[in-house]
């Protein structure tokens, strides 16, 4: 005869199991609903610093690269998020030893997650959260474990990066890279992709979708 206790201990576990079941589903069917922020035709819903001609659009890809001055521009949304999901794939290939520099800019005052090399620290620091302040990568915001992360270069690799609250977070190919706190980048303000000045570069995204937090 099984035991009482076994029995009721099973039965919470089993309980326990089906809500953490109930809420992963939920999860997943909210981010089936999360709306794409970037067409694949033309740059509808977005604005960009400066010229266009940094950026364009070929076969459902978003593309920026710089022209032969290196300048460099943002491209924005027109909406504006404060906690957020965002979702997409990017790629990069450089031959160069500078690197791709680029990121996502989110929140007022900016903070932004690193794509690629930074400029001031001559290092990849992919998956990583620049705040421009003292150090511009503060340690508990780095994504140490990011190469091991990362698809080789020229391949997709999928982000996903949430704003919550005065916590943001950054997932590689579905696992958590990142989360870094701080209570100062609270102000709702547009996404932003960064073509970095001063660099030979060009990188290209897909997938770009986001939804808003309430």
């Amino acid at each position: 005869m099984k035991s009482p206790q076994i029995s009721f201990a099973r039965a919470l576990g089993l309980a326990a199991l089906i809500t953490l079941t109930n809420m992963v589903s939920a999860a997943h069917a909210a981010d089936a609903k999360m709306p794409a922020i970037f067409n694949g035709k033309d740059l509808t819903g977005w604005k960009a610093d400066g010229a266009t001609e940094f950026w364009r659009v070929e076969n459902g890809v978003l593309i920026c690269e710089n022209n032969a001055a290196k300048k460099g521009s943002m491209l924005w949304t027109e909406a504006s998020y404060t906690d957020f999901v965002l979702e997409f794939d990017v790629r990069w290939k450089s031959d160069t030893e500078r690197g791709v520099d680029t990121g996502v800019e989110m929140r007022k005052p900016a903070i932004q997650l690193q794509l690629g090399v930074s400029g001031s620290l001559k290092t990849d620091m992919t998956g990583s959260f620049y705040t421009g302040g003292k150090p511009s990568y503060p340690e508990a915001g780095q994504a140490k474990n990011a190469n091991a992360l990362m698809k080789p270069q020229g391949e997709w690799n999928t982000f996903r990066i949430q704003a919550k609250g005065s916590t943001f977070t950054c997932w590689i190919n579905g696992t958590k890279a990142s989360e870094y706190t701080d209570a100062k980048f609270s102000g709702a303000s547009p996404l932003g992709l960064q073509l970095h000045a001063n660099v030979v570069m060009k990188a290209e995204f897909r997938n770009i979708r986001a939804r808003a937090l309430e």
